[in-house]
């Protein structure tokens, strides 16, 4: 089947023929028909994140998939041939750059009826960011003051509407053209970074989103209120994350060095930060996709590209500017039902 793989780090995508998936039996063959892209698509083909993510090369790239089941293993019950589903494979099993591909059943959820394959195929890994970051680690409460930066991208753009559905007074940084933009999404503050400084301008937030790193996280620790939190997604990684992700004690060791001098600064200031690698759940995307069908949340798809363009879209990701998520389709590929040989997984006793 054709995928897009990084053969070597730094290298454009290449598309090459690859193997069918291996199907095990709690596993649901997917037929892509629509893959997001996201940043964390760039920093794996950079060979920016190696350390934590020693993927073997070659590596089919893809961390966002919709599309409809073709088969299951014998273990699933959830779903069957003819569902229209979406995922963020967990991040051992990635590669939704193809035309198909094996997701487990765990992993997995229903679409939401009301949006678009596109629109499915871009919220998985973004939606599961700003749910595992405002719910579970933020626990955003009615009445809080939450800061998400870098309001129009990707996980900026779902996050200012959960966490307004959250009851959550919402600022959020951006370019001035695409203030209205935030403003529409549910942003009751837009600071235009470009021309205002937002930590002149704000304090005594319980959260802040950040999805930009560096300086900007330093002053996004000052606006915090006693006691409140900054949860990065681009980093640095942080003790914990080492722990849950199990690595050996040479890189636990680097990853607190890492994060060392951003938590001395927040423990000094009296609040905290937390590193956040999303994890992969069907369960939440389930619980995502409903505030979908109720309108709650709206998917933000700014472009969408042919497969052939994959690594054109990659590259225009990188250069920014597009509003939501860019996300790649798929048209044709094997009907649901027809004959695809798919070897059965092998498991060790």
């Amino acid at each position: 089947m054709r995928a897009f793989v990084v053969t070597k780090y730094k290298e454009q995508l290449r598309e090459v023929d690859v193997p069918e998936p291996i199907v095990g039996d709690r596993d649901v063959l997917v037929r892509v028909q629509a893959a997001g892209l996201n940043q964390l698509d760039e920093k794996i083909r950079l060979g920016e994140l190696k350390q934590i993510l020693p993927y073997k090369l070659q590596l089919v790239l893809g961390n966002d998939v919709a599309g409809t089941v073709i088969r299951v293993g014998a273990k699933v019950r959830g779903f069957k041939s003819g569902d229209e589903v979406y995922a963020r494979p967990d991040k051992d099993r990635i590669g939704t750059f193809a035309e198909r591909i094996a997701v487990a059943e765990a992993d997995l959820a229903l679409k939401p009826a009301s949006a678009s394959m596109e629109e499915a195929g871009s919220l998985p890994l973004v939606a599961l960011t700003a749910w595992q970051a405002l719910v579970e680690k933020g626990n955003v409460q009615p009445g809080q003051k939450v800061l998400i930066h870098a309001g129009a991208g990707g996980v900026g753009s779902i996050a200012i509407q959960l966490a307004k559905h959250l009851g959550a007074t919402v600022a959020t940084t951006t370019s001035g053209p695409n203030a209205d933009f935030v403003r529409d999404l549910g942003a009751d503050i837009v600071i235009d970074y470009r021309t205002q400084n937002f930590e002149q301008i704000l304090t005594g937030y319980d959260l802040v989103l950040d999805s930009l790193g560096g300086w900007n996280l330093e002053k996004s620790l000052r606006i915090l209120r006693p006691g409140g939190k900054a949860i990065g997604i681009t980093g640095p990684p942080d003790p914990a994350f080492a722990r849950e992700a199990g690595l050996n004690p040479v890189l636990r060791l680097a990853i607190t060095g890492l994060s060392s001098r951003i938590r001395r600064q927040a423990k000094r200031l009296g609040v905290s930060y937390e590193f956040l690698f999303m994890r992969a759940s069907g369960d939440q995307l389930r619980q995502i996709g409903a505030l979908v069908d109720n309108g709650v949340l709206r998917p933000i798809v700014g472009k969408v590209f042919d497969f052939a363009q994959t690594p054109q879209a990659l590259q225009s990701l990188a250069r920014g500017g597009i509003r939501g998520k860019a996300v790649v389709t798929l048209a044709g590929g094997p009907a649901v039902g027809d004959s695809v040989h798919t070897p059965a997984r092998r498991t060790s006793s």
